[in-house]
């Protein structure tokens, strides 16, 4: 069918019929409970609005890029870092209606949209927005922009930006600058947040239809603090703060956004990326490796004072990290293989030896919240929603008895293997000249996919445990680019799989961690290609909740269903965030639930 790009003041992007919104007009809204913050907030509390604007910030990053357009349907992870929904960056080029609230679970707060009116059922959501908008050229945002937006996406955009759009049955222009939407039935009390905080507003008169889902390096002007100033393809991009920013003053941007220029540096590798640090090529090194944190610091400019590190503490569940068993191979479709195998690897050794005792073990996808099942019990609510899947859930996982096998640390795991092996026999597999053969007779082997050496490193370690079981791996380690095709296509049998950091209100991005809908689909997260109906209707029950009670329930349920399905071997993570950076760069006294918000930080000096 063909595209139309016509100038429109109503849009039907979907099928269903539903009664427009009733409602105040609100400044924000929260997935679950009140606002913190009234109307009239001056600034987050975690932005300083005495920062000083100023200077330049250096940041570095490994990998490459080919593009600039993050929501066409070309590969996500080739596009230039800290255009849109950057997990360090955040939006410097493009917005939403609204934005997150870091110090409250799922609150939005006002950006594009000065308020909205949203009903008690969600139906649907109207956007009022600032008459004050602007595009980095000059132009306004109208409501034109808006319903342009919603419809390129819908036909043109990636996942999930294409599937968000068809949870809209119509949307239309109400007023001078309105946006009234309705939703179909297939839409979650979540929705009207994830519409609001995670959909950009794109300009209709700076968009070509026939380019939009091609990479290339044309930018398209957005209306965020930041402008794209130069770049080298696939080295270095710099942004430069747009001094006629339209929304500079707003009580969500006071504090934030403080630097000039924002200038990105890409290194092949982790190594190179710290040497850089070091040389000053960099002013921000975010560690994730406990070995160098504690002696690899040992440099001129450290001793000199130059350097300060800061360890923050964050309230969020920890990141998940662990070797993805991807279920979409024949070798791995089988849970009782998975189980086996995760008895395996012998976390105590690796963590002693390798990194001097400085991580935690992980047991869940929740780790280190009121999330978390591990340790606790399955209440009624869980119950009841985990009553139409039975046996999905193990029972030592049901009563928060479960614990990842636990070794003396020697090396020589003898009574992890001898369980291991005695759950592979138990699931038809056998063994003959000190090899494990599959129930159709082809040998036990897969190869392990990993991106660095720091990977290639744990790899070995499980390896060489699996070895002693008879069973024969290989460890590959690629280049950047082969990895991320690799990555996006599912090409793989293992990889170490990495989940960022979940919120304290995980929504509608557990489809595309975790849903069947997710696991064809290419360059989704859906790492282990869980297809599962337990799975899906956890997603769908905590979305879908009302109270903070109910929603709790629901994310230990879902928590409960992942760790039984043996989708990871979850591997460790650090109860800290460490972060070095050069004497010149300050950071606001308080942390948000998620740790430090680079795009908070100023420069002292010019």
């Amino acid at each position: 069918m063909r595209f139309l790009f016509a100038v429109f003041t109503s849009l039907a992007l979907g099928a269903g019929t539903i009664p427009p919104a009733s409602a105040d007009k609100i400044h924000a809204i929260a997935m679950h409970g009140s606002p913190a913050l009234p109307p009239g907030f001056h600034h987050f509390p975690y932005a300083d609005p005495e920062a000083r604007k100023g200077g330049q910030a250096t940041y570095g990053v490994i990998g490459t890029y080919n593009g600039f357009n993050p929501f066409s349907g070309i590969d996500v992870n080739s596009i230039a870092r800290g255009l849109f929904n950057d997990s360090d960056f955040g939006n410097m080029v493009y917005e939403t209606m609204m934005t997150r609230a870091r110090n409250e679970p799922f609150t939005l707060y006002g950006l594009l949209a000065e308020s909205v009116e949203l009903d008690d059922e969600r139906t649907g959501i109207t956007f009022h927005l600032n008459p004050k908008a602007r595009f980095s050229d000059g132009v306004p945002v109208t409501p034109e922009d808006v319903l342009f937006t919603y419809r390129i996406l819908k036909e043109k955009g990636r996942y999930p930006f294409s599937t968000y759009m068809k949870r809209i049955a119509s949307a239309e222009k109400v007023g001078t600058n309105g946006v009234r939407v309705r939703f179909t039935s297939a839409a979650d009390r979540e929705f009207a947040l994830i519409l609001a905080g995670s959909i950009p507003v794109l300009p209709r008169h700076a968009v070509k239809p026939e380019w939009f889902e091609r990479s290339s390096f044309d930018i398209i002007p957005g209306s965020g603090a930041y402008t794209l100033d130069s770049f080298n393809a696939g080295n270095h991009i710099v942004y430069r703060r747009n001094p006629d920013y339209w929304g500079a003053d707003l009580p969500v941007n006071r504090g934030i956004s403080n630097f000039d220029t924002v200038k990105i540096l890409y290194f092949r590798n982790d190594n190179a990326r710290f040497e850089a640090f070091k040389k000053g090529m960099i002013d921000v090194f975010i560690e994730d490796n406990p070995t160098r944190w504690r002696i690899g610091y040992d440099f001129p400019a450290m001793r000199q004072g130059q350097i300060k590190k800061t360890v923050f503490h964050k309230q969020t569940p920890a990141a998940v990290k662990g070797f993805v068993f991807n279920t979409r191979r024949p070798i791995f479709a089988d849970i009782k293989v998975r189980e086996a195998l995760s008895e395996v690897f012998d976390f105590e050794w690796v963590n002693r030896n390798l990194y001097g005792n400085a991580y935690s073990r992980l047991t869940g996808f929740w780790d280190g919240s009121a999330l978390s099942s591990v340790g606790r019990p399955a209440n009624a609510r869980e119950r009841a929603l985990l009553a139409p899947f039975p046996d999905t859930v193990s029972a030592d996982v049901m009563e928060g008895r479960y614990h990842p096998p636990k070794t003396d640390g020697s090396g020589f795991n003898r009574k992890q293997l001898e369980t291991a092996w005695d759950k592979l026999q138990k699931a038809g597999l056998s063994r003959k000249d000190g090899k494990i053969y599959m129930r159709d007779g082809q040998l036990l082997r897969f190869e392990i996919m990993t991106r660095n050496p720091e990977e290639e490193k744990i790899a070995l370690s499980y390896q060489h445990s699996l070895a002693r079981l008879g069973i024969d791996i290989t460890v590959r380690t690629v280049d950047d680019s082969q990895y991320q095709t690799r990555l996006g296509s599912y090409d793989y049998d293992m990889i170490i799989g990495r989940l960022q950091a979940s919120s304290l209100s995980p929504g509608a991005e557990q489809y595309g961690r975790w849903s069947s809908a997710a696991r064809d689909e290419k360059n989704t997260l859906n790492y282990a290609g869980a297809a599962n109906p337990a799975v899906d209707a956890m997603i769908a029950a905590l979305l879908n909740t009302r109270s903070r009670e109910d929603f709790e329930s629901a994310v230990r349920a879902l928590d409960r269903v992942l760790i039984s399905q043996h989708y990871y071997l979850p591997l460790y993570y650090l109860p800290e965030q460490w972060v070095a950076s050069w004497a010149p760069v300050r950071h606001p006294q308080q942390t948000p639930l998620n740790g430090f918000l680079l795009p908070a930080w100023w420069r002292e000096t010019p």
